[in-house]
């Protein structure tokens, strides 16, 4: 069943456009998303060529579970010209690059509308997803937001947000680091889940560093361009045996010391007060709609 939560989308994996043996590659890789990239993965000359392959790509995802997204190019340059292929191929999220402000999303969202009255499809059943690649796209998450009910995520860009910034990338993600904190706060403010930034960098261990660390300040998703790191990403953003042990203990010994009127409760070492006892009740439901938690805490 293609994940419908925005949630437990954990990986979103880009991949160029006009390539077929690539979006073999993507489909087989074990992302939950998968985007097909009519911007920068595609060259201009090419971009025919890759509009023509979308329904295959499309029906390839319906087949396999997985989330069919397809990066446009902005609407004033080839992006009309990609939505009307993209639309007619049905996929469920439509990606924006550069997105920086509500008029944008606006725009999307009239032009989205029209092709879903034009193909009868479900009003409102294409989302819009915006990559926000440049410092104004960062700091105006909230408002972008607020401009359409089809935006239930947004995600960080990495190289052209390190070039606006003037910022010299490395595979330590240093450079990033403020945009990347600021971006998770701003997407839960306005409600809807944030998309970590993709490790552009080849080595695994690095992509498992950095979404240990995109985990850890409340991101459950991250954007990729490996199909190799997928598997490996989706284990991250999984609660692991161990941790739905520790999150039933902390569960249970709460429970029991609020039964016996106490206000926390002391398990292996730690106080538990209410933020960490809803936290614990957050990640045993993640992994019970993952599918691995196999029993009731």
């Amino acid at each position: 069943m293609v994940l419908l939560d925005p949630d437990l989308r954990r990986t979103w994996l880009f991949g160029p456009g006009a390539d077929a043996t690539a979006h073999t590659r993507m489909l087989d890789s074990g992302a939950d998303a998968l985007i097909v990239d009519l911007e920068d993965f595609t060259p201009p000359a090419r971009r025919a060529e890759a509009r023509s392959l979308l329904d295959a790509y499309v029906r390839g995802c319906r087949q396999q579970q997985r989330l069919a997204a397809v990066r446009i190019n902005a609407l004033e340059t080839d992006g009309l010209l990609d939505l009307a292929a993209a639309m007619t191929a049905r996929p469920d999220v439509i990606a924006y690059p550069m997105s920086d402000s509500a008029a944008q999303m606006h725009a999307l969202d009239a032009a989205i509308t029209h092709w879903e009255h034009q193909l009868g499809l479900n009003p409102s059943s294409t989302e819009i997803l915006p990559v926000c690649e440049t410092a104004l796209g960062v700091v105006e998450v909230r408002a972008m937001a607020a401009a359409t009910p089809r935006i239930r995520g947004a995600l960080l860009g990495a190289e052209d947000l390190a070039n606006d910034l003037c910022a010299e990338r490395g595979a330590d993600g240093l450079e990033l680091d403020y945009a990347r904190k600021r971006f998770v706060l701003e997407a839960r403010a306005a409600g809807i889940e944030p998309i970590d930034a993709p490790y552009t960098f080849s080595d695994v261990e690095g992509a498992i560093r950095e979404a240990t660390l995109s985990r850890r300040l409340g991101y459950r998703s991250k954007s990729l361009v490996l199909p190799e790191h997928a598997q490996r990403l989706n284990e991250v953003f999984t609660p692991g045996a161990e941790e739905i042990a520790h999150a039933g203990a902390i569960v249970a010994g709460f429970d029991a010391a609020r039964g016996r009127g106490e206000d926390r409760a002391l398990v292996n070492g730690l106080w538990v007060e209410v933020p960490t006892y809803r936290n614990a009740r957050r990640l045993l439901e993640r992994a019970r709609r993952l599918g691995t938690l196999p029993n009731e805490p």
